[in-house]
């Protein structure tokens, strides 16, 4: 009997991690918003916006790590390597978010895009992986099809919220 309740609680507790695309719907929105910015700013080269998607990804992981990690649910208590890693695990999908946008600005070149059509290609992927995650985390969820619907259209409007900074930023 005990074996089959720690079965079904790994079990959970996988499907949870597996399940939950928090950090992906998260890391869309700031790779979103790193473009917005980046752009506003002025012209960055491609490699240097691929870079600069890539890393704030990486350290917007860190962060969530750290603050899960030492949140108050662990507070009591300090972390051990399981801890850690399962953490990281959990989170990767704030640096998973920010590989479509990035691999946007990489192959633009190819596609024959300039700066501005580049940014705008990159911001439209970004925001793309936020509706696609908020759908694939309602979806794994369990939700029914009117929920699905409802999270990626929450996500959507979102995103436009997004692309109205950079529009409203460029006058």
């Amino acid at each position: 009997m005990t074996r089959g309740v720690r079965t079904s609680v790994k079990s959970d507790t996988e499907r949870r991690a597996h399940s939950d695309y928090t950090g992906g719907v998260y890391g869309s929105m700031l790779a979103a918003s790193v473009i917005v910015g980046a752009g506003a700013l002025g012209s960055f080269p491609r490699v240097e916006m691929v870079l600069l998607l890539l890393l704030t990804g990486g350290v917007f992981w860190i962060a969530h790590v750290h603050a899960q990690l030492f949140g108050e649910r662990l507070a009591r208590r300090t972390p051990d390597r399981h801890d850690v890693l399962r953490a990281c695990r959990e989170e990767w999908t704030v640096v998973k978010a920010a590989v479509p946008p990035a691999a946007a600005v990489a192959v633009s070149p190819v596609l024959g895009l300039g700066v501005q059509s580049t940014q705008w290609f990159a911001l439209s992927v970004a925001v793309a992986g936020q509706v696609g995650w908020s759908a694939a985390a309602a979806r794994r969820a369990g939700a029914g099809r009117r929920l699905i619907v409802l999270s990626a259209t929450v996500n959507l409007v979102l995103g436009l919220v997004i692309l109205s900074c950079k529009l409203w930023l460029k006058k």
